[in-house]
């Protein structure tokens, strides 16, 4: 039953938590903790702040470069030719000289670990043809995701005059990167590596990624105006974290803030599967070509607790009598709703894992037939 349940798309439900139940030892004015896979808010200070967010706009970069990836209208292969305008980005960078080709994967890599401009530039100029249009997108998908304080005027977080962002806005476009496209782990966990057939050293901005247990990304950025801002990702037991710190004083403070961050939502949640407290019966085919169908789970269930708030989770299956053909997959059957203490958290469907036919009149017949020989 519960390799049934489990499935790759899992959609988890949630037990609410307290966003502010404790405090945590940060030096940033501005700060959030989510957890990833329900968006669930542990702790938040001053989100909806506004700061510059520096190059941790680049999540945004990423997440419509990995997004084209997906579309079919970018592939890792493909070859990036820088232009002028990209190699005159200053601030970090790989120092792209104009016309210079490089595959999708490097600059990705590049953006990724060492935070380079001039790629990001690149990356959207092959894109939408121009950084200009590429901000348009940016904008338009922020406006998708709901971030409602973040105005973009460059994909890159170089300063600009109201280009803006908060913390809460960063941790939702952080949640669709790393949920949507995992893969971008491949280059968010990179500490040290190498372009251009090993001449050019890479070194990953985040150095969390070296001492952080279980780090898995996400992106820094700093300017003299936004001063340290950090959006880190980090994952132990089955859960992954995103803690937000912006407008930072100094470095060592925003990795020691999204530390904290962290540690204190790791050593206070858990995610806990449900599964339920009987077995399933299967339903019962009415005019079918086979007699019963198995009903499953449409999802999963996942509560995210409190470690010292775990209640006593319970489950309770109803189930039709009966149903008639034809059965189609994914046909709901019942429901097992959960409860926490006693108190509802989640209703998940049950369904058919696979479509049931209807007996031809023919079928019938011969089946009326067959009991009547076997009977004689």
């Amino acid at each position: 039953m519960k390799r049934t349940i489990a499935t790759a798309l899992a959609l988890l439900c949630l037990v609410p938590v307290s966003a502010q139940a404790d405090s945590v030892a940060i030096t940033a004015p501005s700060a959030i903790l989510m957890e990833k896979s329900t968006g669930t808010i542990l702790y938040e200070q001053e989100a909806h702040a506004q700061y510059e967010p520096a190059s941790v706009t680049k999540v945004m970069t990423l997440l419509l470069v990995m997004e084209a990836i997906d579309s079919g209208a970018l592939n890792w292969d493909d070859t990036v030719t820088a232009s002028a305008y990209a190699c005159s980005m200053g601030g970090s960078q790989i120092w792209l000289k104009e016309n210079e080709q490089m595959s999708v994967r490097d600059m990705v890599k590049a953006v990724a670990v060492a935070s380079a401009n001039d790629c990001a530039v690149a990356l959207a100029e092959h894109i939408a043809g121009s950084e200009t249009a590429f901000v348009e997108r940016m904008n338009e998908r922020a406006a998708q995701l709901g971030m409602e304080h973040t105005v973009f005027h460059n994909c890159t977080g170089l300063p600009a005059q109201g280009h803006v962002s908060c913390a809460y806005d960063i941790a939702l476009m952080s949640r669709e990167l790393i949920v949507r496209h995992p893969e971008i782990r491949d280059y968010t966990t990179i500490w040290m590596d190498t372009l251009r057939d090993g001449q050019f050293q890479l070194s990953n901005t985040n150095r969390l990624i070296f001492y952080y247990e279980g780090a898995t990304g996400l992106k820094t950025g700093s300017t003299d105006s936004a001063l340290y801002c950090l959006s880190a990702t980090a994952e132990r037991d089955g859960m992954e974290l995103i803690a937000v710190v912006m407008h930072a004083p100094t470095s060592n403070d925003r990795f020691e803030s999204a530390k904290a961050l962290l540690n204190y939502g790791f050593a206070g949640w858990a995610l806990t599967p449900v599964y339920p407290d009987q077995a399933i019966r299967p339903v019962p085919v009415l005019l079918g070509k086979q007699d019963t169908v198995q009903p499953v789970p449409q999802r999963d269930c996942v509560l995210l607790m409190e470690k010292s708030k775990s209640g006593s989770v319970t489950t309770e299956i109803s189930l039709a009598e009966n149903v008639t053909a034809p059965v189609e997959a994914g046909q709901k059957l019942g429901e097992i709703t959960v409860y926490v203490d006693g108190e509802q958290a989640d209703i998940i469907d049950l369904v058919a894992p696979d479509a049931v036919e209807r007996l031809t009149t023919g079928s019938i017949f011969r089946n009326l037939l067959d009991r009547l020989f076997l009977q004689g």
